[in-house]
């Protein structure tokens, strides 16, 4: 797979206006990549400028905490399959992982899942605020539940992806579902050990530089 299709061109900083959307837009045909990954309220637009191309629309759900309730990142999905989106990356509840209730993070995770209708789900776990154990009990309950990829970070908190955190991830989730490495990767090196160490999908804002 070419290099450029690893990557999921990504531009989720609140600021960001159309002018800053419709930018990564045009860079995401210019260098095909795998995706756009943009917040919910820009689904429509990014649908409607990509339709014509190979170019996946993903977007983010109870995003950057995970802190909403159930019903509400279920309501979000609905409406960005809705708009367009051909891809969800949702955040777990980080804290209620963290005090193990298990059973609400594998639930809401099957219920997101249902609410894609097909589409293609990935379970942001945040590893950076997961010990090791709860990073594999994470991905898991994300396998349990139905979800096709687990991913390290938002990028919005305390760090992102490392190379020994894919590697964990791949060795608990084996071959059957995608990992994605997302947050602080900024050169082709860093890249490269992700995917190296298992990383199917790259979430970076610099995906241009990525591949020139």
């Amino acid at each position: 797979m070419k290099l450029s299709k690893y990557i999921d061109h990504t531009l989720l900083k609140p600021q960001s206006t159309e002018k800053d959307i419709l930018k990564i837009l045009e860079e995401a045909k210019t260098y095909d990549f795998a995706s756009v990954c943009i917040n919910p309220s820009w689904v429509k637009l990014s649908h409607e400028k990509l339709k014509d191309t190979d170019v996946k629309v993903c977007t983010v759900i109870g995003f950057p905490l995970g802190a909403t309730s159930t019903a509400s990142k279920v309501y979000e999905t609905k409406v960005a399959i809705e708009d367009g989106a051909d891809e969800i990356d949702m955040v777990i509840a980080v804290g209620m992982l963290k005090e193990g209730n298990f059973d609400y993070v594998k639930e809401e995770i099957k219920k997101v899942v249902e609410a894609s209708k097909g589409k293609l789900v990935k379970v942001i776990i945040e590893t950076c605020l997961l010990t090791d154990k709860e990073k594999v009990k994470a991905c898991s309950l994300s396998k349990e539940a139905g979800a096709d990829f687990v991913k390290t970070s938002t990028g919005f908190s305390t760090g992102g992806a490392k190379p020994e955190d894919i590697k964990l991830m791949r060795e608990t989730v084996g071959s059957d579902m995608g990992v994605k490495a997302s947050g602080g990767i900024h050169t082709k090196e860093e890249m490269q050990a992700m995917i190296d160490n298992g990383a199917t999908r790259i979430g970076a804002s610099c995906g241009v530089n990525l591949v020139k």
